[in-house]
């Protein structure tokens, strides 16, 4: 059973993966007192946008469903890597504290969601199943 409508699955998903980028951009930039202006934002965050398209279309690919937590660690991946190595194709910094810092935050945040999802989805069949509310 997937963990929402299939018809919400794909849209959910990439709506809440932009917004896991965006706030890892957005709290990086704050954090080093640079703009989070949308032309700041934009410059950091679309190396990273792309890996997570990437991953998305991979994803659908492989059809796998893109709220499964299995989906979250591919579109992870894809974002980390892809987003690394455009980074450093043009330009921006790469050094290994930030490699560390932008795999652990992209990882926390896009499975983060995935697994909060599973969990509630879980935890409410569970209720429904036990007769709780």
């Amino acid at each position: 059973m997937p963990l929402l409508a299939h018809r919400r699955a794909w849209p959910t998903a990439v709506a809440a993966d932009a917004v896991a980028v965006l706030v890892f951009v957005v709290i990086g930039r704050a954090n080093h007192g640079e703009s989070t202006g949308a032309q700041g934002v934009w410059h950091t965050a679309w190396p990273f946008l792309l890996g997570a398209a990437l991953g998305l279309a991979l994803t659908a690919y492989a059809k796998v469903t893109p709220t499964a937590i299995r989906a979250g660690v591919r579109v992870w991946v894809w974002t980390v890597v892809i987003g690394l190595v455009v980074r450093s194709a043009t330009g921006g910094g790469t050094a290994p504290a930030f490699v560390v810092v932008a795999i652990v935050v992209l990882g926390v945040l896009l499975v983060g969601w995935r697994a909060a999802l599973a969990w509630t989805t879980w935890r409410s069949g569970r209720q429904r199943l036990f007769g709780r509310r």
